[in-house]
């Protein structure tokens, strides 16, 4: 078992949905937060001032929109210059542009890649050599089950989850030798940002297709990150389901 006391965690795409509730989860064992926005400064700085009153010693909102390799580079060094470490890197960033191939764009699959892949790569990659340094951390992907089986319109956010997933697989091999362990979620149907546009009317309809018969939580997906973090140093290259049944392996 791992330790979250004063360990220091970055979130990105924290200012909300998913990242939000990883954020808080973490923040809540005792750990500092490094929250990330690109677009959402007063949202990202309400997360932080509720991490401060449950549990934990020191957070900031940083801005850095991590699709770009610089931003992403700014970001870690800023959270060592505050920190002077890094023990877990959550990617949680993502957006998604659905429309069915024939109406994509080179433009939406390009924006979709860069975001939720590339991105990434990207805060990994500026992390490497800290963790390298410190000899122990963990890092933590957050996929998707459109990555698995496919969704109709998503052809872009699809590959880049799937790419998500091989990527996690290659990291953990590498960074094994460093003691660094390396992770994915793969979601499935999450009350999250992502579904605001979507009509009660086809929300119903996909709950049906799922066994357990209702969307999941981000407060869930943030229990099944935390698992990761702190009770699994054994797990590393796997990724977890979070469903409720509509996906198997």
């Amino acid at each position: 078992m791992r330790t979250l006391e004063n360990a220091v965690v970055v979130v990105t795409g924290a200012s909300s949905g998913i990242g939000r509730a990883i954020a808080e989860e973490l923040g809540s064992g005792g750990a500092n937060v490094v929250v990330n926005y690109f677009h959402h400064k007063e949202q990202a700085e309400e997360v932080v001032e509720q991490l401060m009153q449950h549990g934990s010693p020191a957070a900031v909102a940083l801005q850095a929109d991590v699709s770009h390799p610089q931003e992403a580079a700014r970001l870690i060094d800023e959270t060592i210059k505050r920190f002077d470490r890094i023990d877990v890197l959550v990617n949680n960033e993502g957006i998604n542009i659905d429309r069915a191939l024939k109406a994509m764009s080179v433009e939406d699959w390009k924006a979709v890649i860069e975001n939720d892949l590339n991105s990434y790569f990207y805060t990994l990659k500026a992390a490497l050599p800290f963790y390298i340094q410190q000899r122990s951390g963990t890092i933590l992907n957050i996929s998707s089950l459109a990555g698995q089986m496919g969704n109709y319109g998503q052809a872009n956010y699809g590959a880049a989850k799937a790419g998500i997933i091989g990527f996690t697989k290659t990291a953990a091999l590498e960074l094994a030798r460093y003691n660094v362990t390396v992770n994915a979620l793969s979601l499935g149907a999450i009350e999250s940002d992502m579904w605001s546009g979507v009509s009660q009317e086809i929300k119903d309809g996909i709950a049906k297709r799922i066994p357990l018969g209702r969307f999941g939580t981000p407060q869930e997906v943030a229990l099944a990150a935390r698992f990761l973090v702190v009770d699994a140093p054994y797990c590393t290259g796997t990724t977890i389901q979070i469903n409720g049944g509509m996906y198997m392996l």
